[in-house]
């Protein structure tokens, strides 16, 4: 079984709030996909259903986000699973509105909810970040986080969480790479992959594999003077051609 932890705080007060991008996800997923209903249960909201021919359990811990870890990890002790079975998807400051990162441990990076994640489940779990960009000053950052997402946002917010939704089964068959390919290639960005290689200046394509010295080998060669002074003085110096 695989566990989808989103990350947020409950209550109507929050729905809206970045902070809650990580309920929104799992919402995104539950709407797609044949899960069941929502239902109570180790301190959160829980759904179950199938992806990619595997058990999937979707979790919304309703014990606010300081304490997340506890109603995530009562639910992997209960099914007896091990951190590489837990996905959590949650807000990132640290990146761009609209970017996503999903890599498997590392630290809490001062988020309390990943914080009490790592308490009580353990830390080599898949962490998916969703960036909800910085408000550029310390002071508003709570306010920021706290606050809703604008009308704006929508533009990148839709985008990212219906690909994710659409794509769900990526996170159980471990496609991270092409998941997050995905993603970028839906807001606007490119895949890894796919990138053009680096243009000149004059927006020509350099030739793969040359070194520069090369390339000015293979460039036009100037022409000589053919009359005037450097031409006398040429000629001095190297004679005339098939003489």
């Amino acid at each position: 079984m695989l566990m989808i932890a989103g990350l947020g705080n409950p209550g109507a007060k929050y729905a809206g709030n970045r902070h809650n991008i990580g309920f929104m996800a799992v919402d995104a997923i539950h709407r797609r996909h044949s899960f069941s209903p929502w239902s109570k249960k180790f301190r959160g909201e829980i759904a179950e259903g199938e992806l990619a021919g595997e058990k999937v359990l979707l979790i919304k811990p309703q014990t606010y986000m300081n304490l997340s870890g506890e109603a995530v990890g009562e639910a992997m002790r209960f099914y007896k699973l091990q951190p590489a079975d837990l996905v959590a998807i949650y807000d990132e400051l640290d990146l761009p509105a609209g970017k996503a990162r999903l890599k498997t441990g590392g630290g809490h990076g001062g988020h309390n909810g990943i914080r009490s994640l790592d308490a009580h489940c353990g830390k080599e779990y898949r962490r998916l970040r969703l960036g909800i960009g910085h408000p550029g000053v310390k002071e508003m950052v709570q306010n920021h986080v706290l606050g809703d997402f604008a009308k704006a946002d929508r533009d990148w917010l839709e985008p990212l969480l219906d690909t994710l939704a659409d794509n769900a089964e990526m996170l159980v068959r471990n496609e991270d790479s092409q998941l997050m390919n995905k993603i970028a290639l839906a807001l606007g960005g490119q895949a890894e992959e796919e990138k053009p290689r680096r243009e000149s200046k004059d927006g020509e394509k350099k030739p793969a594999g040359q070194s520069h010295i090369r390339q000015a080998r293979s460039s036009n060669q100037p022409k000589l003077p053919a009359t005037g002074p450097m031409a006398e003085m040429l000629k001095k110096m190297f004679g005339n051609k098939g003489e």
